[in-house]
């Protein structure tokens, strides 16, 4: 059941994705025409943000195919990873784009050639029309996946990017200077690097497995010690495989001397409500009779009264 829903959302993601694909390529094209007929820096940036989507685009579908793929001995968790592999690349790829782009802008600055802004406002708003087309179909299959994220960072910022150079070709082609070309792509640039820079942070908590934003992870503690065949949880560990599947793993102090059918009733009890309310997909719980010496207690009952008592997790 499980498997069938992960190969219905890994398609779903991949049309999107093929959607997305062909309209940037057709953006490119256009531009880089275009770009070029119109000697327009705007244009060239924005088809060169557009083919920087190409291949944002190509890396994010290798990865949602790879991680369908069935875990195996030397990749016991699969490739769930390679989807936050593909973020990381597509955001260090735009901060590389981006850069080169700050620089020809304050070159052009310098030494700015006559614009043809007609052509230049009439291509850079199909582009983005195209592109807000893309973002939404991209935006359906799933706005918390940090591979479609990268992707859509993508997109948007070649929405604003467009938007803005065909503001700047309309002024230009109303009389305005032909400095406005330069500036524009200066202004998208940073806002965009900027973004891409947030990005990369964001993929890198995952691969360094940091805690989940926005996971209360005391909370957590706290709801597994209200079980009642609890008296303790410690050594307690919480990551992210990918952007939608979470792990996490501890030793829990069961009451008693249960037989293992008992145990295991209290294990998948609290992986019932971890997955309900804190969202994780892979639960690994060790379940003891007692208290080892491998951490502090995050919570214990105390025997004598039966109150429970939580520390700090751990």
């Amino acid at each position: 059941m499980g498997t069938g829903h992960g190969h219905d959302v890994g398609t779903g993601r991949s049309r999107a994705l093929v959607v997305a694909l062909c309209l940037n390529l057709l953006i490119v094209a256009g531009q880089l025409v275009a770009g070029i007929e119109a000697h327009s820096l705007g244009l060239m940036a924005d088809a060169g943000h557009n083919l920087v989507d190409v291949a944002a685009i190509l890396l994010a579908l290798v990865a949602v195919s790879w991680s369908r793929r069935a875990p195996t001995t030397s990749r016991s968790y699969g490739y769930h990873r390679a989807t936050i592999l593909a973020a990381l690349a597509n955001a260090v790829l735009i901060v590389a784009v981006t850069g080169w782009l700050v620089v020809e802008g304050f070159r052009r600055l310098d030494h700015t050639p006559a614009v043809d802004g007609g052509v230049v406002a009439i291509v850079a708003l199909a582009a983005a029309v195209l592109n807000i087309l893309a973002v939404l179909v991209v935006r359906e299959r799933g706005s918390h996946d940090l591979n479609l994220r990268a992707v859509m960072l993508h997109l948007v910022g070649d929405v604003l990017a467009s938007v803005g150079v065909a503001a700047a070709g309309l002024a230009i082609w109303l009389g305005g200077p032909y400095l406005l070309d330069p500036l524009a792509s200066l202004l998208v640039a940073i806002l965009i690097g900027a973004q891409a820079l947030r990005l990369v942070r964001d993929s890198a908590d995952v691969l360094l497995e940091s805690t989940p934003t926005g996971l209360d992870v005391d909370g957590m503690v706290a709801t597994l010690c209200t079980d009642p065949g609890v008296l303790g949880v410690h050594d307690l560990h919480v990551w992210s495989l990918s952007s939608d599947l979470r792990a996490m793993s501890a030793h829990v102090l069961v009451s008693g001397h249960p037989s293992l059918e008992e145990a295991r009733v209290v294990g998948e009890r609290l992986k019932d409500r971890l997955a309900a309310e804190f969202a994780i997909g892979h639960a690994t719980l060790e379940l003891e009779c007692e208290t080892c010496d491998v951490a502090p207690p995050a919570c214990l009952v105390e025997p004598a009264t039966g109150n429970r008592r939580t520390a700090a997790s751990h």
